[in-house]
Order: C-alpha cells, then structure tokens, then sequence
C-alpha cells in the first residue's frame, strides 16, 4: 500500500495496516531463508515454481501448530530431545531452523556441541550431550547427537574398535533411562542419495554464502560415502528401540523433507490446545515533566539505505 493511501485511512485503519506489514516482514524471512538455500541467481524448476505455494503456506501452518506444542510443552513440564543425524548436507541444519524459526529460544534451543576438548575426551562419552538435556517445559534439537560414535568417529577411525561396541552396548540402555526419566526422544536420519550429495556440495563450493559450510570433514565424506552407508545402516539395526525408533526422513526434496518432518513432530507428541487469558496493551503512562533527550548525532549509524 503507497504511503498516500495509508494516509487517507483513519487511524484504526492505520494500526491495522501496520499490523498486517509486520506480519507479512516475518513472512519475508522466511522467503529471504529460501533465497539463501537456493543460491544467488539460481533458477528453481517448474515443478519447484509449482509446488513454492503449497509450500509456503504448509509451512507456515505447521510452524502455527509447533507454536501449540511449544505452549503446551510448557504449560505441562513436558521434556522433548529430538535428534536430527544424516549425511553432510542433507539438509538437517536447513529442517531445525524452520522448526526453530517462530518458537521461544527460551523454550526451544538448539545444540550443535563441537568436537570435544581433550578434556571431554576422558569423560564418560555421554556425559557431555548430558549437560544439554532440558529441564520441564523445554525442547531440545540436537544438531548432531551421540550418534557421532556410531558414524563420523566409526568412519574416521576417532574411536577404537572397544568404544564403538561398548557405544551399542550402552545407547540403548541410555535412552531408556532418559524415556525412563519423563523425557520423550524422537530420532531422525534425514536420507539423500550419492548424486543428490555430489550436487550440494558443489553448489556449496560454487556459492560465496555457503563455502564455509564445507570443513575438510565433509570433503573426506565424499570419498568414504559406502563407509558411511554401513556405519548407518548398523546404526539404524542396532540402536532402534521400541521406546526411541529410528525415523526416516526422504531428504532428497528438502522442501517436502521440511514439511514431512515437522508433520511427523507434531504427530509424535500428545499435545492440546493450552488456554491463554486475552492479552490487553495496556496504556502508556505520561509524566508532565518527561522530557526525551535528543540523541548525540555521533551515536546513529549512517542511513544508507
């Protein structure tokens, strides 16, 4: 709307419109997030053009119904630890921040530990995954979990052929403590072929925005992809229990990958409707002798734009 027609509108209207322009700049972060994923002058397929709607308007459905969980998470104590695992670039990093995109980093957060100090090197291997657990009424998304034992550090040769049976011999027991425990653990593994892998991590290479998501790690996975396909594939049989089963999740269509993850989330966990009193703006208290001092000129930074 041009700055003359919201000129002409009463003063209601006005609030209206600048409400609805606020909205529609949170909708726009997610479009800017897609511009990014895409690529700088990329051009999307028809079949992409086709489906961007749905998409679009999925998304921001499912996201209004993560909000619901979140309220019920905490409003019940509920504790949610959803792992995402899968090959480099497969997409979990791009599936976490639209689940995180509208939620209360308060209530939901991410962890993405690094590899571990020498220090966390003589603990006991969960003991640091421990740490991030949540507290009633949080969820935790763990970008990478200790799955890294039976993948990354089994592949690249980071753990002895002793630490890796001792891993499946106590992550079953582990996880059962923790559903034990009150906290619910939802296990994805996000699935994308050789071809599909070859062509992000060139587009990666290829796009200025993204070459610092490629570490020497990921270059070497290329060359041991079938070492990887069976340290998952024993992965995926010797840790799927009946209270935290593996979930697969078709990663080679990130938007559907997105859409069908969030879907799947939300039908994991038994949450309802939580009540909230009508919020009321109240009104801002004046004081005859408030008077707002002008900002230093040297303190603003330049308008450029």
């Amino acid at each position: 709307m041009s700055d003359a027609n919201v000129n002409s509108l009463s003063a209601a209207e006005r609030e209206r419109e600048r409400i609805r322009q606020e909205i529609i700049d949170d909708l726009d972060e997610e479009i800017e997030l897609e511009l990014q994923e895409e690529g700088l002058g990329g051009e999307a397929s028809v079949s992409d053009r086709g489906f961007r709607h749905t998409y679009f308007s999925e998304l921001v459905r499912l996201q209004g119904e993560l909000v619901r969980l979140q309220d019920w998470v905490k409003e019940t104590g509920h504790r949610l630890v959803v792992l995402f695992e899968g090959r480099d670039a497969a997409g979990k990093g791009g599936a976490i921040k639209r689940i995180t995109q509208r939620l209360n980093p308060r209530i939901c957060r991410v962890a993405a530990l690094p590899a571990p100090t020498d220090r966390e090197k003589t603990q006991w291997y969960f003991q640091r995954y421990v740490a991030q657990l949540p507290a009633a009424g949080e969820i935790v998304l763990f970008d990478r979990s200790w799955y890294n034992r039976a993948g990354v550090e089994r592949v690249m040769g980071f753990c002895s052929d002793e630490e890796y049976e001792e891993f499946f011999r106590s992550v079953p027991e582990f996880e059962r403590m923790l559903v034990r425990s009150g906290i619910q653990l939802v296990k994805y593994w996000f699935s994308i072929t050789d071809d599909e892998q070859e062509a992000r991590f060139r587009a990666r290479i290829e796009d200025p925005l993204k070459q610092w998501k490629l570490s020497p790690m990921d270059l070497e996975s290329r060359r041991r992809w079938e070492s990887y396909t069976k340290a998952k594939e024993t992965m995926l049989e010797r840790s799927s229990i009946a209270e935290a089963p593996w979930w697969v999740v078709q990663a080679v269509d990130k938007k559907r990958a997105r859409l069908n993850c969030i879907n799947h989330l939300l039908a994991q966990v038994p949450y309802q409707p939580v009540s909230h009193p009508e919020v009321a703006l109240p009104p801002r208290v004046h004081h005859a002798d408030y008077e707002r001092l002008p900002t230093p000129g040297n303190m603003i930074i330049p308008e450029i734009y």
